[in-house]
């Protein structure tokens, strides 16, 4: 994984309630067995027509958010399957940072597994930046080592477990960090009386 720290962009506001992740990431795209290559299927449903045409008026087809690397939704996002191919398929469109005041259990969790920082922000925040990032591009920038997303001179603070601030700020997966006590594993084996 890559390490966040600080997040520069222009945000891609959202702005809906309770995205699933078939929404996220539909069905008949999760034939894949990689990680990679999802991101062309993200919310395609949204941004296709039938014929596969874009969908001029949906967010993600209009250019002042081409290129953003945070997106701002609504409450309860990610909720539906548990398929970890919605956080990969966000990735993979190049969002690192997803802003929303709350997140489905499993998805926040493979969010942080797979290099993406949730951001839980109030409401009314929510609704602020869903509103200035409709009128104009609005520029942002989140700091995880503070903890903060700015935006239009204004500052929001957000919590994170330490355990997996430190993971996100290092780009260290769960297999990573049981390598940083390779060590201490070593050394057990080695003093492990054998059966």
């Amino acid at each position: 994984m890559e390490p966040i720290n600080v997040v520069k962009s222009v945000i891609t506001p959202l702005n809906r309630k309770n995205v699933d992740t078939d929404q996220i990431i539909s069905k008949e795209f999760l034939k894949r067995i990689e990680r990679t290559g999802f991101g062309q299927y993200v919310f395609y449903h949204w941004r296709f027509d039938q014929n596969g045409n874009p969908i001029e008026d949906f967010v993600l087809n209009q250019p002042q958010y081409k290129g953003s690397k945070i997106l701002v939704a609504h409450e309860n996002f990610g909720c539906g399957s548990s398929r970890e191919h919605a956080p990969w398929a966000i990735l993979d469109y190049g969002f690192n940072v997803v802003v929303a005041p709350s997140f489905a259990d499993i998805f926040h969790n493979n969010c942080f597994k797979n290099g993406i920082l949730p951001i839980e922000l109030k409401v009314p925040e929510i609704e602020e930046l869903l509103a200035k990032g409709e009128q104009s591009a609005l520029e942002a920038e989140v700091n995880l080592e503070a903890q903060t997303l700015t935006a239009d001179g204004k500052e929001y603070h957000f919590d994170i477990d330490p355990y997996y601030k430190e993971m996100l700020l290092n780009g260290w997966d769960e297999i990573a960090l049981t390598f940083k006590y390779e060590d201490a594993i070593e050394k057990f084996e080695a003093n492990r009386v054998a059966f």
